[in-house]
């Protein structure tokens, strides 16, 4: 049992049993959702049909208001609150049961639709049935950072006790179930593709090791789903997509976690410019169907998320920012030290790091960065009149990348020999081998491709005005509870 274990609650629950009821029942009701019944409801000086309508609603019970012969409290459930109402006369043989009752049970209601005096909505209850006994009792209030742990490991608490929370995942499918849509309007095609991956690539992260043991070898969680959408590319299913749940071994902040959704979609005949277009009208989109508007309130700025979207070059804003070419190594390795950075690196991860540094806070966007020096980009092609810089941009907003794309590198020569490259940077965020069998998939020939990543949880975390990743994923990665602390409760 652990500590939140109430002995009252506890002993309310043997009482039941005592007397022959179950304070779990295996059977719930057939309720009406609560905005239902609020929006058929109308007001007390203009009722609606619902008023006299017997209804059955069920929720989870806040502090009921014990009046001697009457008790109101509010129930709520996914889609809204309102008020019950417990009356001794239209509950007599259950009344004596209503001791049985706290602050957090879940309840099933059924009675007859009003309004109280003052005019509140209420269902006068006819019937109550206890459908499942809170043994723990409902925090008093969530607050700040004195409980912000505590919030995200009891989640389950977390999603009814704090204003807002479930609004904001419920907002979060339906900005997934929007992306589909535009997607799928546009001709992609949903896909799947192996989370377990014998070499890792298509992105530079560490990975998450595992083991197979019927194949006696070694797997990685996927740390991109990249390579595998490309060869279905080669495949000719031509406009594809997949929204994937990546693993990266790397450290937690308010932008990172180490497990996180990636939408990834790949177009034969297109380009990064296409890829362009692709972000903002599907953002615009977004943003007016999920919340009525193209603005945002982020961090306490507002931003405009109507296309199209600035372009700023990534060459040029290193050059303002730091007074040097990106490809002067002297002058950069003597930025880095100005600034602190690792000076071990390899000199284009350095070389990113300080761009990283000095340039990223400075692209409040909404803002395509566009034209990356090619050593950092593996799989993307050349620019025809730059062969330094490769075609790639990614997607800033409040100094926060959204999105990442590239014109896809089809030439298999080309590609191994960036593959051999990484590999022999000793970088231990690179793949510790050529993936051969990629290699080989563009040999059979790739068309020119265009493809897009965009992090699921930043776009969330933009469009519900949230500030840490942590409040818009279910269950943020934290550091495991011991066992020890928590031990098996007594039947109740």
């Amino acid at each position: 049992m652990t500590d939140l274990v109430q002995p009252d609650r506890l002993a309310k629950a043997r009482a039941m049993r005592d007397a022959g009821q179950d304070p779990f029942p295996a059977r719930g009701v057939a309720a009406t959702p609560i905005d239902g019944v609020v929006a058929r409801a109308g007001t007390s000086e203009q009722p609606g049909p619902a008023v006299g309508e017997r209804v059955t609603v069920a929720g989870r019970l806040a502090m009921p208001r014990d009046f001697g012969k009457l008790i109101f409290a509010p129930l709520a459930d996914r889609t809204g609150k309102l008020q019950i109402g417990l009356r001794r006369d239209s509950l007599g043989e259950w009344w004596p049961q209503r001791k049985w009752l706290d602050a957090g049970d879940l309840v099933g209601v059924t009675g007859e639709v009003g309004f109280t005096q003052k005019g509140e909505l209420t269902v006068w209850a006819s019937e109550v049935k206890l459908l499942a006994k809170a043994l723990a009792s409902p925090p008093e209030k969530w607050h700040g950072l004195v409980d912000v742990e505590a919030r995200y490991r009891r989640r389950y608490v977390d999603l009814w006790a704090t204003e807002g929370v479930l609004q904001t995942f419920v907002k979060r499918s339906k900005i997934v179930s929007a992306v589909r849509r535009f997607l799928e309007a546009q001709g992609y095609l949903e896909v799947e593709t192996p989370t377990l991956h014998p070499i890792f690539g298509g992105a530079t992260a560490r990975p998450f090791v595992t083991h197979h043991n019927a194949l006696d070898a070694d797997f990685y969680l996927r740390i991109a789903p990249e390579l595998y959408l490309k060869r279905l590319i080669v495949g000719g299913m031509e406009r594809v997509f997949e929204i994937a749940r990546n693993f990266r071994n790397e450290g937690i902040s308010t932008r990172h976690n180490p497990e996180f959704s990636m939408l990834e979609l790949y177009e034969a005949q297109a380009d990064y410019r296409r890829m362009m277009e692709i972000a903002e009208q599907m953002l615009e989109s977004i943003a007016r169907e999920v919340n009525g508007t193209t603005k945002v309130l982020f961090r306490g700025v507002e931003y405009d998320l109507k296309a199209p979207f600035a372009r700023v070059s990534y060459t040029q804003l290193f050059r303002e920012q730091n007074g040097c070419e990106f490809d002067d190594e002297p002058a950069v390795r003597k930025r880095a030290k100005e600034l602190g950075l690792d000076e071990s690196l390899g000199y284009w991860k350095l070389m990113n790091d300080v761009f990283e540094a000095t340039c990223e806070k400075l692209l409040t966007g909404p803002v395509f960065c566009v034209d990356y020096p090619v050593p950092i980009c593996p799989l993307a092609k050349k620019k025809p009149e730059d062969p330094r810089l490769a075609e790639r941009f990614e997607l800033f907003l409040g100094g926060m990348e959204l999105g990442n794309a590239f014109t896809e590198l089809n030439d298999p020569l080309d590609q191994e020999q960036r593959f051999v490259e990484q590999v022999a940077s000793k970088d231990p965020e690179a793949p510790g081998e050529v993936d051969v069998d990629y290699v080989q998939a563009l040999e059979y020939g790739m068309p020119p491709t265009g493809g897009l990543g965009i992090g699921i949880d930043r776009l969330v975390m933009v469009l519900t005005g949230q500030d840490s990743i942590r409040d818009v994923l279910l269950f943020p990665a934290l550091r495991p509870q011991r066992s020890s602390d928590i031990a098996p409760a007594p039947q109740a």
